[in-house]
């Protein structure tokens, strides 16, 4: 259940994300989903690949090279998608940290409607 509730609201928080920055672009709910979906299987399979690769750089810019990574992410998903656009790079990184951000919010919040003590 929390699964499930977690994609929806990461799907809302990725129309919000386009409706606060004009960098990214979804067009409907549906896109959203799917957009979500894909940057979810993304951070899932291709960042721990990504992180180990460029483990030296991550280290030597003390971790900022994370939204590097970021930020690749979701613009390869922009770019997968037909109903995900983002403007560039700069777009993808602002468009990621913000979506990040609300991740972090969501996360938090479900952890404590679910797993309360």
């Amino acid at each position: 259940m929390k699964i499930l509730v977690k994609w929806l609201l990461s799907a809302a928080a990725l129309l919000a994300v386009a409706h606060f920055y004009s960098g990214v672009q979804v067009t409907n709910f549906g896109a959203a989903l799917v957009a979500a979906f894909v940057i979810g299987l993304f951070n899932t399979i291709l960042k721990p690949i990504l992180v180990v690769l460029t483990l030296p750089v991550t280290l030597l810019t003390l971790g900022l090279f994370l939204f590097i990574i970021n930020a690749l992410m979701f613009w390869a998903a922009s770019g997968v998608l037909s109903g995900f656009h983002v403007q560039g790079f700069t777009a993808a990184l602002i468009g990621s940290l913000i979506y990040s951000v609300m991740g972090i919010v969501i996360e938090s919040a479900l952890d404590s409607l679910f797993f309360k003590k």
